[in-house]
Parts: C-alpha cells; structure tokens; sequence
C-alpha cells in the first residue's frame, strides 16, 4: 500500500546529508517536529519546524535525557491508522508518518578512550526508542534509523514525490532494526567487557574479541594476545583436539608447519620441529600434555608467539616463562560452539563444524589390490586429520606419527603435491614409504603418479571423481595402496 509522507520527526546525532531532505520535505509541505540542535538547524535552512516540546507539553529535562519519551510522540507513531484515529483525536495526538534518527556516536566514544560517563552519556535510549517504534510500525510509518540511510531515502522521495510503498517501508525498518541490534550489542560488549585487541591482522586495523577467553585458555605469561594470535590459537586448538595419542603441533598462518606424535613431549617436539624448522620461527606451539623440564629446555631454544599446554611442570614453567613477551597459556578443556560462523558480503554465513574425520574407527574403503598396512594405516589417518584442518587445496605427507610436510593454499592440487614433495626433500626426508593425504579428489592420475615417483606408498583421499578408476588403476600398477573415506574436507 502506498502512502504520501505528510509528517515526519527529526532527531539525529550526524546531520550531514540531511539538508536536501529538509528542503525536499519542506518543499512538499510535509509537516516537521523536531528536538534541540536538529530543530535549529532545520530551521537554519529556511525550513519550518515544530518543537516536539509543543507535542509534549514538556520541556527537554534532564541535561537532554528526556525529550521524545512521551505519549504524545510515540502514539503518533505507533498508532494504527484506521484502528487507532479515535485514540489520536481524544488526545490531540497527530499522526507521524516517518521518522529519522541517527543516534549518539557510542562506538566512536568508546574508540575515543573516553571516560566511562562520557560513554555512558553517549548511550541513546530516546533516539532508538524512535527507531523501534517506527520500524514497529512501517504499514503506516518510514523509518530511517541512520545517516546512512539518507542518500536512500532521498532517493525514494525524489522519484515517488514523498510517497513510499509497503515493500520500501519494510525494507527500511529491516534496516532500522539492524541498526539497533549493531548498537545494542556495542553496548553490552562493553558493558561485559569485550577485549579491544592491540589490532588487526595489520596495524592499520581496528579490532576486538567478543568472547570469554577465561573459559579456553589462562595466561601464565607474555604480553597480551593479538587478533593474529587468537586466529593461530583457534587454529591450534582444532587441529591438538583430534589427536589422542601425545601429539605437538607448531602452526604458522593458521596451518601447521610440524606435526609429531610420540612418547615424550620432547620427542612430539622434535618432531615437529623437524618438519618445517624455518616456518616455526614465530610460530604457535600447542601440545595436548604437559611440558615437562626435558621439553621446555629444547623448545626454549626456538622463538615463537605462544605456547599453549594443558599443563607445565613447575621447572618447565619458569624456563619457558623467561622471556616476558613470550605468551605461555595453560589450555583449558572448553566445549567448542557445534556451528561457525564467517562475515562476508553484507552478511553473515553460518555452517556446522567439521567434526567428522575419514579413516577414524575403521570408516575407510580400500579401492585398491594392496590394502595398507596397520603401521600405513595409522599414518594415513595421521595425515588426514592434519589435511582436514589445512588450507584448501591441501595435501599432506607423513611417516611414523610426523608431518614430514604439506603443499596448502594453492590453486591446483598438483601444485600443492609438489610444494609438499619439495619442501620434504628440502628438510632431508626421505620420502620412501612415507603417506599421502588429500583434502579432496584427485581428477586425474597425475597426484598419484607424482606420489609414486616421490617414494610415496599409500594414499588417503575422498574420493568422488569420475575419473576415479585412473588413480585406482595407477596405483594397482605400481603396487600402492589407497583408501578412500567418503569425506572431503575443504577449508577455505
């Protein structure tokens, strides 16, 4: 239903923009109420304009924390027309057919490193009262509920003469309450006590952690953690928690580097250490027992960000802990959220953890002549749960509980197979008998022949492609062995 704007309420913070409105508004003699410093400036521009004061019977009171809050606003806004025109004349109330608000700039004060009555100050509660009512109400009101609304309003009452659609006025209240939600939640995360990071991924970049980190990790040492740091942290704990066996990972950017199991923590250590030695320089380290004096002695050697454990033996502890920038944190168990969640576009997308794993409790088919052997079988699984938690494309070699190395993040998967290859020989690995894990299909035999020319006997790989049967058909004849799990684990 199209309805013509006759009456409108202005109250904003940001009045930038705002001027070609008034004189649109004015010049179609769309009746305007008004509060303090928009009034004034509405009628700096020529324009006639009525105190809300008028409406109210009240003055501003309170130092301003009082103006719209009244029946003789809100009703105006909230009434029903055609149901509730009684009501509105018994009280002398007039009808409002659109409002526009910008509220007080709280984010900006808080950023500001303002104090907290500053802050508390700049917390709207007449502005996005207005907001709400009017959202509330688009059958019959539009609303606008910030200077970014503006330019598309002025728009709509261009081309439409200062008439909107039903569609339109959903659309902005939509919006409007988008505004509030985002203002409300800036409030109680400060209010809660959200964390503002040092920044972002880089300096130039504002950022803040909106969470309870007391409930994953305490800090031992070390400065406080970085937006950076959180993402590798996030990064270690998924890829630590699908390992039972004594098991240390050293990640960089969010993918490993080293990978070991073994019997000690020093041996899980080396390890891993020895899988990429010039990538864990800076690294986060993350081990699913505790670090006792024998571990801490060698991983001290190396400089890295963080070092998370479940526990530290006292002597390890304060050897690690000798470094006063060296960011220590005792891993707590904590249930991690069954969904994720990702801004992108103009929204947010959401998708249920990867929880699942191929190869994990015997839920493999072997498609090949020669089925891997227990201690094969036990590499592969090793390597798949790495390739699971690695950038796509990804692959990832193994051998007796070690990442030996991995190609991740490309764009073709052959390329990420021979990076891996590459970087293994480079660390003086011998690739012979060692395992391949794949995040995806191959579509084609070329994976698997430049597998076999590296030395590489057994394969673990979803499966799926249609080209299936040339891999298979490879590796029959040469004596490989393959499995395939049903589970593609792309990570983007």
């Amino acid at each position: 239903m199209e309805k013509k704007i006759k009456s409108a309420l202005i109250s904003v913070y940001s009045k930038q923009g705002l001027d070609d409105i008034i004189k649109l508004l004015a010049d179609n003699d769309v009746k305007l109420y008004s509060t303090g410093g928009t009034l004034n400036y509405i009628t700096s521009l020529g324009a006639e304009a009525t105190a809300v004061e008028e409406l109210t019977g009240y003055p501003s009171i309170l130092g301003g924390r009082v103006k719209t809050l009244h029946p003789g606003v809100f009703g105006g806004i909230l009434a029903r027309r055609g149901v509730d025109d009684d009501t509105l004349a018994a009280y002398n109330i007039p009808p409002i057919d659109m409002v526009i608000v910008d509220l007080y700039p709280f984010e900006d004060t808080v950023a500001s490193g303002a104090t907290e009555q500053e802050i508390v100050e700049k917390i709207d509660i007449g502005g996005i009262s207005l907001i709400r009512a009017g959202a509330k109400n688009y059958s019959d009101v539009v609303v606008i509920g910030s200077q970014g609304e503006y330019s598309a309003l002025l728009d709509v009452l261009r081309r439409q003469d200062c008439t909107t659609s039903l569609d339109q006025r959903r659309e902005f209240a939509a919006r409007a309450f988008g505004v509030t939600a985002h203002y409300d939640t800036a409030i109680h995360d400060w209010f809660s006590g959200a964390a503002v990071l040092r920044y972002g991924e880089n300096p130039h970049q504002k950022a803040e952690f909106r969470g309870d980190l007391d409930e994953v990790f305490e800090k031992l040492n070390g400065k406080e953690v970085s937006y950076n740091n959180l993402l590798d942290i996030d990064a270690a704990v998924n890829l630590i928690s699908e390992f039972t066996d004594l098991t240390f990972a050293i990640l960089k950017h969010n993918n490993a580097c080293g990978v070991g199991s073994g019997t000690t923590v020093r041996e899980a250590y080396e390890k891993a250490l020895a899988g990429d030695p010039v990538s864990a320089f800076g690294g986060v380290l993350v081990c699913n027992g505790q670090v006792d004096k024998a571990a801490a002695e060698v991983i001290n050697e190396l400089f890295f960000e963080v070092i998370l454990a479940p526990s530290y033996a006292p002597e390890a502890l304060e050897l690690l802990k000798g470094k006063k920038n060296r960011i220590v944190l005792r891993l707590k168990e904590f249930v991690r959220p069954p969904r994720q969640f990702r801004s992108l576009l103009n929204g947010v997308a959401v998708q249920d953890r990867d929880e699942m794993v191929g190869g994990v409790d015997g839920e493999v088919k072997v498609v090949t002549r020669v089925a891997p052997t227990p201690a094969q079988l036990r590499d592969l699984v090793f390597a798949n749960k790495i390739v699971k938690l690695s950038k796509s494309n990804a692959i990832v070699l193994a051998r007796d509980g070690q990442l030996l190395a991995s190609g991740v993040g490309q764009t073709s998967r052959v390329d990420a197979l021979r990076q891996a290859v590459e970087k293994a020989v480079g660390f003086g690995f011998d690739l012979k008998g060692a395992v391949m894990a794949s995040d995806a299909f191959f579509p084609f035999a070329d994976c698997v022949r430049i597998a076999h020319e590296a030395g590489i006997s057994a394969v673990i790989q979803p499966g799926g492609s249609v080209r299936d049967n040339d891999s298979i058909e490879f590796c029959d004849e040469n004596g490989m062995s393959m499995i395939f799990t049903g589970l593609r684990h792309f990570k983007h």
